[in-house]
């Protein structure tokens, strides 16, 4: 299974995209999915317009903790080469995983987090790691507080922002603790896909009025497919180029205080003896 390209979410409209795309270059693809079925069906799709396309399906919820870490306990070291965080949620209402978590940040950011650190030990040195953010980051702050939001505090909309926000400050310090790493990260725009069906009832009104004018998923995945090419980093891809991040989102003090905070969340999920030393090539 080796030099693969990791996908979450691969069932989603841009995760489908993207693994087509690879498979259209010759390139592997391990498609990580909670639902088995579609995702055997996403495969059987790509397979009838590409019938050379290497495409391996493994069950995850990034919901589930016990999830991320079964699914990592099966990846081997040189497995996958490269990590895209595609997955994402909007949730409808406020709900705890079993872990305890706001769902939405189970999905969107602990669960990324904590694959990422568990995979970290099993990925070359110079692993290309791109996560999916989102244009909504700008209109949203974020603190330790927000990572375990209670009820009152939820909304659709701003829980996603700031749960966006969160893995784009992961990233950020990922890229920090370990500089051999190709850390990027990937703004797709406004992208029609079942994640902007909120459960409203004015959803038939968009699917007519708004949904013609967003991006494609093909093109909405463009930026995260140039990332994954990319021989430095961090990055910010958006539209047909890349920038250096903005300087809104350049904020060490943060994010280290993000790490931290996040890390005691998470830690009995992680095996300090499985995770790789950061700043060099010395493993733990």
């Amino acid at each position: 299974m080796g030099n693969r390209v990791l996908i979450t979410g691969a069932t989603g409209c841009m995760g489908a995209a993207a693994c087509k795309s690879l498979a259209a270059k010759g390139v592997p693809v391990l498609m990580a999915c909670r639902n088995l079925k579609k995702a055997e069906d996403v495969r059987a799709d790509i397979l009838r317009s590409i019938p050379a396309a290497d495409l391996q399906i493994r069950q995850l919820d990034l919901s589930s903790m016990a999830s991320v870490q079964a699914f990592a306990d099966g990846i081997q070291k040189g497995d996958v080469s490269a990590v895209f965080h595609n997955a994402g949620v909007i949730s409808r209402n406020y709900r705890l995983t079993q872990d305890g978590l706001e769902n939405t940040f189970s999905v969107n950011y602990f669960g990324p987090m904590l694959l990422t650190l568990l995979l970290l030990p099993k990925l070359p040195q110079d692993a290309r790691i791109v996560s999916m953010v989102s244009l909504s980051c700008r209109y949203v702050t974020l603190s330790e507080r927000d990572l375990r939001p209670a009820a009152e505090d939820f909304s659709q909309l701003g829980s996603y922002a700031r749960s966006k926000r969160a893995l784009l400050s992961f990233s950020l310090e990922l890229a920090r603790r370990y500089p051999e790493l190709r850390v990027n990260l990937a703004d797709p725009g406004i992208v029609a896909t079942d994640i902007i069906d909120l459960g409203h009832w004015y959803d038939p009104l968009t699917d007519v009025i708004f949904k013609p004018f967003c991006k494609k998923p093909l093109a909405g995945v463009q930026p995260a497919l140039r990332a994954m090419e990319a021989t430095d980093g961090p990055r910010y891809y958006v539209g047909k180029g890349s920038k250096a991040i903005p300087g809104r989102y350049i904020d060490p003090d943060l994010d280290a205080r993000i790490w931290k905070a996040s890390e005691s969340i998470i830690n009995k999920y992680v095996d300090s003896s499985s995770r790789r030393e950061s700043g060099g090539s010395d493993r733990l």
